[in-house]
């Protein structure tokens, strides 16, 4: 998996290359937890992700908990079709805010 983070505006983006499963999950929640302790808005761009499974939902779940704990909150951007599948299936859409694009994220961070 690789993981990158840039500051845009109010938020930071993550872009996520890779299946987000058990094997990957505890890497990403540790850098979103690194990250958020600079910034409580995050946007996962997950353009680079094919696959995810429930452990990954998990990650996702703790992590937008927590960015709502501290004021801000996780958005997810350019889900591939497989992925937006399993966020609708599981509920996760109605969770948290996913936009086609990553400017629609960073957009919305300023509504």
């Amino acid at each position: 998996m690789k993981l990158n983070a840039k500051q845009i505006e109010n938020a930071v983006i993550i872009s996520i290359e890779g299946d987000l499963d058990a094997k990957n999950g505890p890497e990403l929640a540790q850098f979103f937890k690194d990250q958020m302790e600079d910034n409580m808005n995050i946007i996962a761009d997950f353009s680079g992700v094919e696959f995810i499974s429930s452990a990954g939902l998990r990650v996702l779940l703790a992590a937008v908990k927590e960015a709502r704990r501290q004021g801000g909150d996780l958005r997810l951007a350019a889900t591939q079709k497989n992925v937006d599948k399993v966020l609708t299936i599981s509920g996760f859409s109605r969770i948290i805010k996913i936009f086609k694009k990553v400017d629609e994220a960073i957009k919305s961070f300023n509504e």
